[in-house]
């Protein structure tokens, strides 16, 4: 497995485990209907963005065939939104059946290192209550810091902000 930054070139591979992560991990939670209609070509376009932004990291994992089986990216928080807060770990995702296997682990030291880069000494990351990634990030260190409600499809879902007040002692 290599961890590399993306570029976007990558926007394909990224948008397609964005989709099949998103209808794995919320099988259960968020609607099925809305889980079928996700687009492939959507997230391609989404990615290419975020790719493109200058304040965004983003980083894939490649495996042996140098397919993209999982991604994360990250930015500065929302200004205003999480005082005492540097970064956002705005998503992380996994091919399931490479869940486990402590590849998120070592995509979240890529981006804690460039969030540290970027003189970040802190960071949040926001996931639903269900989602069982949580624990994930309770073992790295994080500590809930708020919670809100939000509306996806017809679904309205508690999300959960975890945060590490120092990104240096990140638990790897």
């Amino acid at each position: 497995m290599i961890i590399r930054e993306a570029t976007v070139a990558d926007a394909e591979g990224i948008a397609k485990v964005h989709v099949d992560c998103w209808r794995t991990t919320y099988k259960d939670i968020i609607s099925e209907k809305f889980l079928k209609n996700l687009s492939y070509e959507q997230r391609t376009k989404l990615w290419v963005n975020n790719i493109s932004k200058e304040d965004n990291s983003v980083f894939v994992v490649e495996n042996e065939d140098r397919r993209i089986v999982g991604f994360a990216d990250g930015s500065s928080v929302k200004s205003g939104e999480y005082p005492g807060y540097d970064g956002d770990v705005t998503s992380i995702y996994i091919l399931k059946e490479l869940q486990g296997l402590g590849i998120g682990k070592k995509l979240m030291k890529s981006l804690f290192a460039e969030f540290k880069s970027l003189n970040f000494h802190s960071a949040i990351v926001k996931v639903l209550e269900k989602n069982s990634s949580c624990h994930f990030y309770e073992a790295m260190g994080a500590k809930i810091v708020d919670s809100v409600f939000i509306k996806i499809a017809d679904d309205n879902l508690k999300l959960l902000i975890y945060g590490w007040e120092d990104i240096s002692i990140l638990k790897v």
